[in-house]
């Protein structure tokens, strides 16, 4: 893409406007509540850190902001770019700017990582060729110091912890959406690749990118600073501040927040 293109492409973006708006979200599975009225507002190149011990509802956030089935949603509403989402389809969703990197990514056997990033890159942009996409894909692997033999393996397949995360970012990369959400990527991570996946964070990370980091430790955040860091306890933020609530968790841990809220 062109310097010219790019200027195009985010010429109605206004870093600093509300991207994501979640109201008094109320949802569950299976008869059990999980999120108990969750708010807080996301505003284009804002990073935000979710931090909560297990089972607090973290991933839950996640997996409904993308749209995975099985969740019933009892009251709130989530509004992206100004639109209600919570009728729309994952693809919908992830056409409109919306990115989830897993906690533990698939194995996807038989398909190579440059066919996968290609396919996904299509269904949501305008299409690329494959020298087009070929030459776009270096780009992005060289501003996030990457090797290119990784992208001729099949996908997640043989893959180490650090790599399967570092290629979660490289996706990010290439979808280039408007809020990436990040569902515990520092999760089993030595601290070489914790070092080298927080680099590739900060490197997608723009004034039109927001980003939401799920953790439950405040590590990954010495790499990747948050504007916001909201303390989610049984399903509601307890919680929301700066980057020393994350380090009064450090010292302090989830207990002393236990009965605020």
């Amino acid at each position: 893409m062109s310097e010219t293109q790019m200027i195009e492409k985010n010429a109605d973006v206004k870093p600093g406007e509300e991207l994501l708006v979640v109201e008094d979200l109320h949802a569950g599975i299976d008869g059990r509540d999980i999120l108990k009225g969750i708010s807080l507002t996301i505003r284009r190149g804002e990073i935000h850190a979710i931090m909560g011990p297990n089972g607090s509802g973290k991933s839950t956030l996640a997996y409904l902001l993308m749209g995975r089935p099985g969740y019933e949603i009892t009251a709130g509403t989530v509004t992206f770019k100004g639109e209600e989402i919570l009728e729309l389809a994952p693809d919908e969703r992830a056409k409109r700017g919306l990115f989830l990197a897993f906690q533990y990514p698939q194995e996807i056997p038989g398909v190579s990582v440059v066919n996968f990033l290609r396919t996904a890159r299509n269904a949501i942009h305008e299409e690329m060729n494959p020298m087009q996409f070929m030459k776009f894909l270096k780009e992005k692997m060289a501003s996030l110091e990457m090797d290119e033999s990784l992208v001729r393996r099949y996908v997640n397949e043989g893959f180490s912890g650090g790599e399967k995360k570092r290629n979660e970012i490289l996706q990010m990369a290439v979808l280039e959406p408007d809020l990436g959400v990040l569902d515990e990527t520092d999760s089993g991570l030595d601290i070489d690749a914790l070092r080298e996946v927080s680099a590739g964070i900060n490197a997608v990370a723009s004034p039109q990118r927001s980003m939401l980091l799920i953790t439950h430790y405040q590590r990954i955040l010495n790499y990747v600073k948050p504007h916001v860091v909201h303390v989610l306890i049984n399903g509601k933020i307890v919680r929301s501040g700066g980057f020393e609530l994350a380090e009064e968790l450090e010292k302090s841990g989830y207990d002393s927040f236990r009965d605020e809220g």
